[in-house]
């Protein structure tokens, strides 16, 4: 119901979207930056939620590149489904102001070693010192390197999702 809405209004507003769906993989990390490497430039992120449900989240995104929104399903172990769909930034500004106090604003550096892509996010604001690192799996019994910047691992802990966080 939600992405025929979206379809329908993207279509009327003669957009031409980007949609993306995959099942998503990951690992999530609390970050030791005392040991990280040096990050190359971060991007700014905004995101807001919408919605936060066990079963469902939904989010919008806004960067310098572009906006977005992104429907994530209930979580499966450390696997969910995820539908990202580039939107309008006047667009993704308005559901924005919809988010109330359920937004959050990071830099995201990406680090590729070892074979992986690892996402860190390192928070602003409230969560100022809060580091979380991300690597994006194609399976659960993916193997990856343990690298020593990685403290405990926080993959199933609701307490560390963005959308608990914001």
């Amino acid at each position: 119901m939600i992405v025929c809405t979206i379809n329908i209004l993207t279509t009327f507003n003669g957009f031409n979207r980007k949609v993306f769906m995959a099942i998503e993989i990951e690992r999530k990390f609390i970050v030791k930056p005392q040991n990280l490497p040096p990050l190359r430039r971060g991007r700014f992120i905004r995101q807001g939620y919408l919605l936060v449900a066990r079963e469902r989240t939904v989010r919008v995104r806004i960067t310098d590149e572009k906006s977005g929104l992104t429907i994530k399903g209930e979580s499966r172990g450390l696997a969910r489904s995820e539908f990202e769909y580039e939107i309008p930034r006047a667009d993704a500004e308005q559901l924005w102001r919809l988010c109330g106090t359920s937004v959050l604003e990071k830099t995201r550096y990406r680090l590729e070693t070892s074979g992986h892509v690892w996402e860190i996010d390192e928070f602003h604001g409230a969560l100022r010192g809060l580091m979380l690192a991300e690597v994006e799996l194609r399976s659960e019994s993916e193997e990856f390197v343990r690298h020593d910047w990685l403290g405990r691992e926080v993959s199933l802990d609701p307490a560390y999702t963005n959308a608990v966080l914001a």
